[in-house]
């Protein structure tokens, strides 16, 4: 071996050994930040929503009070710039001297668990993307060698801590990915695949569990058909949901002083949950209660009202909290309403058309379908719906599904709340 091939080899093995180390301390960070911020959410949003249920007024209070604390934080304590969702990872990995500042860790973890804790109809997944992102950033910048790994380093992050919310390593190197990096390198799957084994491995350590306790007894290959229309209602669904995300951002933007988005925002919030309290949040409250009944429920005229309301409103939300300065994304949203179209249609073809479908799969294939569809990843949403509820007996129903939903959504119209936000640069 000559002088040249041994400096290379040497460099690369130099490189590679820092890089496993920056992986593991990455990985153990972002599943750190992410199962704290999800155990966090989950305690003060129970407390609160239980307050608030049984005290109509803080319905009003809540929405008011968290956007406003949002606005205060960002004006004194966060550099008086707004959290703009996965779109501050594009603006980072298109050029390389863009860096995601460290302020943005504590900026989304804090905002995200106040939006939702106070009522704002979306979840903590996007924050905890962008804060993960933000790890992998900052560690790039601490040394030279890996400035051309910086994508890669921000993927590990993402990926780390989307396996710790969701269960799910494949789900987190898939929207690393389908969603972030668009291509794959041998360095993104070195360091993506350290940085999730850690984030499993502390999974297993802290004895965290799926976010949906379900028993699945298998499904038929003459609900197949009925598979692919689910695909099809919840592709346009999604569209429904991106496209009232995108218009609500649009004229509140016109707004010019703060203090009007936060009051519009919070009219539009509270209102809709004074008429259906299950859109408090992230929702999942309410989809696990409607997991232990689906398969006993039947279809009536309350029923039937209830959950169209729930699909139509969800967005309406979900948008008015994101354009008042909410901090989150379509990620919990998707899931929520896809369970309820899934459930609606079950029920739905049980009751006028006999065809003996089982609702609780519905609800599953549902919850992968508009997430597919929402973001345009249908292999992240497959493996992130299986790990929802740590079984894979329905895989090849979730395959379809989500493969459906994503073209017909793209179809209709080409863009996701990521990628308009990244064309419209």
């Amino acid at each position: 071996m000559n002088k040249t091939a041994r400096i290379k080899k040497n460099y690369h093995l130099i490189k590679y050994r820092k890089l496993a180390v920056v992986s593991l301390l990455i990985g153990f960070l972002s599943a750190f930040l992410a199962i704290s911020l999800k155990r966090l959410t989950e305690h003060y949003e129970e407390i609160f929503f239980h307050k608030a249920s049984i005290n109509w007024f803080l319905m009003i209070v809540f929405p008011v009070f968290g956007l406003s604390v949002i606005y205060f934080l960002r004006h004194y304590l966060f550099q008086k710039k707004e959290n703009k969702g996965i779109k501050e990872i594009f603006d980072t990995t298109a050029q390389r001297k863009n860096s995601l500042p460290i302020y943005k860790i504590p900026s989304h973890f804090i905002n995200g668990l106040i939006t939702v804790v106070f009522g704002g109809s979306t979840g903590i997944e996007v924050s905890t993307v962008i804060a993960s992102a933000t790890i992998g950033s900052v560690a790039q910048e601490k040394d030279n060698l890996f400035n051309r790994h910086k994508t890669d380093l921000i993927c590990a992050g993402v990926a780390a801590g989307i396996t710790a919310l969701f269960f799910s390593p494949f789900a987190g190197i898939l929207f690393a990915w389908e969603v972030i990096s668009k291509k794959i390198t041998k360095t993104f799957l070195f360091s993506c695949t350290i940085a999730v084994a850690i984030s499993l491995g502390f999974i297993y350590l802290l004895d965290e569990k799926p976010l949906f306790a379900v028993k699945i007894t298998g499904w038929h290959l003459h609900a197949i058909p009925y598979f692919i229309l689910l695909g099809i209602i919840a592709g346009m669904n999604s569209v429904y949901l991106t496209k009232c995300v995108l218009l609500f951002k649009r004229h509140f933007s016109k707004i010019k002083k703060h203090r009007n988005r936060i009051i519009i925002g919070s009219i539009i919030l509270s209102s809709s949950l004074l008429l259906l309290p299950q859109l408090y949040g992230e929702g999942y409250h309410e989809i696990k209660e409607n997991i232990l009944l689906s398969n006993d429920l039947t279809l009536t005229v309350s029923l039937a009202i209830s959950f169209i309301a729930i699909i139509i409103f969800k967005p309406i939300a979900t948008s008015a909290t994101l354009a008042a300065g909410g901090d989150g994304g379509v990620f919990a949203p998707s899931i929520f309403i896809g369970g309820f179209i899934g459930l609606l249609l079950a029920i739905c073809l049980n009751t006028f058309f006999g065809a003996n479908v089982i609702p609780l799969n519905f609800m599953i294939l549902g919850m992968g379908a508009m997430l597919s569809a929402s973001i345009h990843a249908p292999f992240t949403a497959i493996f992130l719906t299986c790990g929802l509820i740590n079984d894979y007996s329905l895989f090849i129903p979730i395959f379809i599904v989500c493969i459906v939903a994503k073209y017909t959504a793209k179809m209709i119209y080409p863009h996701t709340v990521y990628t308009y936000a990244a064309a419209t640069k």
